[in-house]
């Protein structure tokens, strides 16, 4: 009975609060998501959203369970009605505008989300997609569908266990979902420090949220008066603000964090406040209305922003954004009005039969979509064919960067294990004898071995190449973050085992030097990169610097010749895309930025190797010259995209400056022959 009564007692009344917690749910994810930095942690509307969906499901399905009238069929088809309708007309409009924006390796991503959202498991692809060249979380059209994937994930789970408990358990219903809500979120807890991506993404990590508000509906209806009620509620929503208002990207989310805005939320539900400032906040017809359409709102800012920075090109200044908002707003209220309550009320809506068919209809269609995209890579017939072209550079990736040559940083590809045994990839001649020097460094190292390949094969010698992404040739060396550094340090000491059994004669040691002596890439890298915006000038370069002396000291008095290889320019922009962009709307192709922008991003980085070769007799190899005249440096040459993103040379890039290598090659050479006679 305790369970009837606290549902049923206060289940069909309407609440014009909830409508406003709605709002304030919203509101600052949308502004969040539009970059006004005042409301940096607007990101936990989000998690009230949670909160609420917990709340009224089980409000829906405990009270038909009550009164003996409730029926799974019933329940999802009541889903679809919600859910269905504006989400797929989204995802409709967005793929239209996707065609004619994005670039084939975008387009596939997002044929994969639509896939994804329309089977309710994008929360799951958007965490796989989080390795190091990934697209940028930023330019997802539909990244935001993750929320809907999880409740939706929720809501197939939960009515089964609902059901199965209101029949076997009824009694402990409570004690059920306060032990899986502790269990899930000591889980969430123990995740933002080991598993980060999947405490952010998945159910298990996030379903505690949701069961808080299952907790409230279940709770014994409030006995305290409108004081009471109203101190309580203005209690909970404080907690919210301040979350908003307090938090931001950098605060570790969701885990303990997340239950200030959680509470919160649970209170001002609970407190069911009708009167005061909390009740004329939350209850006035603006709030309440800015609530109704929260949904169609919560799915239309996002592809709106993103499509709004893809067509500009640039991060979306004030006016834009506000701009962004407007749009929002238009689209929200013209999904809410045409598609949202048709959809839930108009003549089909109480045909089961037309609702699960046009559902079934849509699901297809996205799936099918999905599959055609990534079947035809993008569809990159889609651009104008010098444009097509100049795009293909994007898959112009070195043999290097492969799986069996290299680690990528999440961990995966070589092992520490088979770098230890030298189970690694030769570089040069495979039948010159024993190896006489190793690459070792980062993904740029990958980048640029095929200039060393092609230079060690003409000079007939052999090497061999090992690599980890974001990972420097400097062991034990404080270069970035702590979780950065932790991950190179089995990687670096297998290289670093590897070297003294193999006694190499020579060692190159490529790396993203500029990043690790600034911890920094450039400012809006990528399709946001902006040459008049300043790099960072940050100086990080003393443990860097003590780290290549002390290997270098290392390598040294092992009998290694280190050979520094400098960093090559980079370009800001995704260039095959930014080239590719250009040719397909007439611009210059000259899109690098200035030799003085580059000089002052290279200066630190190229100061402390010049240094570091000098004190210990190392050699230099400097790419710079070879891509750079007395001006700018240069994306393209004689007809080759020399990069496949913003800081990586594409195969055909490296390819073309082996001869930087012929000199230090040959010396090589010459060393071999006196050793060997």
């Amino acid at each position: 009975m305790g369970i009837r009564l606290a549902v049923i007692h206060r289940d069909f009344e309407y609440r014009p609060d909830l409508d406003g917690l709605r709002a304030v749910a919203i509101l600052p994810v949308l502004l969040f998501h539009a970059g006004f930095t005042s409301f940096s942690g607007g990101f936990v509307g989000v998690d009230v959203f949670f909160v609420l969906s917990g709340y009224f499901m089980a409000r829906i399905i405990l009270t038909d369970l009550e009164r003996g009238s409730f029926s799974f069929s019933a329940f999802y088809v009541r889903r679809m009605k919600r859910i269905f309708p504006a989400l797929f007309s989204m995802i409709a409009v967005s793929a239209v505008a996707a065609w004619f924006l994005l670039m084939p390796q975008e387009f596939r991503y997002f044929g994969d989300s639509v896939q994804a959202a329309a089977v309710f498991t994008s929360n799951i692809l958007f965490r796989s997609e989080s390795g190091y060249f990934d697209l940028s979380s930023e330019m997802k059209p539909l990244l935001h569908t993750w929320s809907l994937s999880v409740e939706e994930q929720f809501y197939l789970i939960f009515p089964i266990a609902v059901f199965l408990a209101f029949k076997f358990a009824r009694k402990h219903i409570p004690a059920i979902v306060l032990t899986v809500a502790l269990l899930s979120f000591g889980a969430s807890t123990w995740g933002i420090v080991h598993a980060p991506e999947k405490a952010f993404y998945l159910l298990h990590f996030r379903v505690w949220e949701l069961l808080t508000g299952v907790l409230v509906a279940i709770a014994p209806a409030p006995t305290f008066g409108p004081r009471g009620s109203l101190a309580l509620a203005a209690l909970g929503l404080l907690a919210v603000l301040l979350a908003v208002f307090g938090y931001s990207p950098d605060t570790p989310f969701p885990g303990i964090y997340a239950a200030v805005p959680c509470i919160g939320t649970a209170l001002v539900i609970y407190a069911h406040c009708r009167g005061g400032a909390i009740g004329r906040l939350l209850g006035n017809p603006v709030t309440v209305f800015i609530g109704r359409i929260s949904y169609s709102l919560y799915l239309w800012h996002w592809p709106v922003i993103v499509f709004l920075r893809y067509g500009l090109g640039h991060e979306l200044t004030t006016g834009w954004a506000l701009t962004a908002v407007a749009m929002s707003f238009a689209l929200a209220y013209i999904s809410w009005r045409f598609v949202e309550q048709p959809a839930r009320f108009g003549v089909l809506s109480s045909s089961r039969i037309a609702i699960v068919g046009v559902s079934s209809a849509a699901i297809s269609s996205a799936v099918a979509f999905g599959f055609i995209v990534n079947g035809l890579e993008g569809i990159p017939q889609r651009l104008p064919e010098k444009a097509r072209t100049l795009y293909q550079a994007t898959y112009d990736e070195s043999p290097f960067s492969s799986k069996r040559c290299f680690t990528d940083s999440n961990g995966e590809g070589l092992t520490p294990d088979q770098i230890r045994r030298g189970d690694i990839c030769r570089v040069g001649l495979e039948t010159a004898g024993e190896p006489q020097f190793l690459v070792w460094g980062d993904s740029h190292a990958a980048a640029i071995a095929p200039a060393i390949d092609i230079a060690a094969r003409q000079m007939g010698i052999s090497g061999m190449f090992v690599g980890r992404g974001s990972c420097p040739p400097l062991p034990e060396t404080d270069f970035g973050p702590a979780g950065a550094v932790k991950r190179c340090i089995d990687h670096n000491s297998a290289v670093v085992s590897l070297i003294e059994k193999r006694k190499f004669a020579f060692i190159f040691m490529v790396g993203y030097w500029p990043k690790y002596v600034h911890r920094e890439e450039l400012p809006g890298q990528g399709i946001f990169f902006d040459p008049r915006v300043v790099p960072s000038r940050t100086d990080w370069s003393v443990p860097v610097r003590k780290g290549l002396d002390a290997t270098l000291t290392r390598l040294a008095r092992q009998g290694s010749k280190a050979i520094l290889v400098m960093d090559v320019p980079e370009m800001g922009f995704d260039v095959p895309e930014a080239l590719a962009r250009a040719a397909a709307s007439g611009r210059s192709l000259d899109i690098a930025p200035s030799l003085e922008y580059t000089n002052r991003r290279q200066a630190l980085a190229r100061r402390v190797l010049s240094e570091a070769a000098r004190s210990s007799g190392a050699l230099v190899v400097d790419p710079m010259r070879a891509i750079c005249d007395a001006s700018r440096c240069h994306a393209m040459r004689e007809g080759t995209v020399l990069y496949k993103d913003g800081d990586h040379l594409s195969a055909k890039g490296a390819e073309s400056l082996s001869a930087l290598f012929g000199p230090v090659l040959s010396r090589m050479r010459e060393s071999v022959r006196v050793s060997n006679r």
